[in-house]
């Protein structure tokens, strides 16, 4: 069984996705989303998933995609913000190298707009993410081996930051 190189975890709009790029470019390995490998399975946005199925739903693809990608990809992975939730999840990245991207919620409003396009935060976006982020900030820290805050970096820097903190060099 291979591991991932790196696994990003953090809340929407961290960067994980376009991070998760640069650091795949910078090792010269594959990325991988495990969003996008929900949404190409599902052939729907996560928003339906949300909407026509409901969260529970959308969280047992979520599980399943992520433990095939742990599983099968040794690049650079990102998953998605709600992913840590799951206990299984959780333990699956026990001993990786997960690299936290934190942001503060000023910095949330800045990259995502808190737009209803999120299905999490389609009522009150501010203090729904602040929930969120109390709920879900204690899980990443758990999972994560490093912490690596994004505010105020360009997603280059957030890169370079991940690659020194997991001590790892790019290519």
């Amino acid at each position: 069984m291979s591991a991932p190189l790196i696994v990003l975890v953090g809340p929407m709009g961290s960067g994980k996705s376009t991070v998760g790029e640069l650091l795949a470019g910078l090792l010269g390995v594959a990325f991988r989303d495990t969003d996008a490998d929900i949404v190409a399975a599902a052939g729907r946005e996560i928003a339906d998933i949300f909407i026509e199925d409901g969260e529970p739903a959308f969280r047992a693809l979520e599980r399943a995609a992520v433990r095939t990608a742990l599983a099968e990809h040794a690049g650079v992975l990102a998953l998605g913000g709600g992913a840590v939730l799951d206990e299984g999840t959780r333990e699956l990245l026990t001993g990786l190298p997960v690299a936290y991207l934190s942001m503060d919620v000023e910095e949330a409003v800045k990259r995502v707009g808190l737009n209803t396009a999120r299905p999490l935060l389609a009522v009150n976006p501010r203090r729904q993410w602040r929930e969120l982020m109390d709920a879900r900030r204690p899980l990443y820290t758990e999972v994560a081996r490093v912490v690596v805050a994004t505010d105020d970096r360009t997603p280059e820097e957030v890169a370079q930051a991940v690659l020194d903190a997991l001590e790892l060099k790019d290519v």
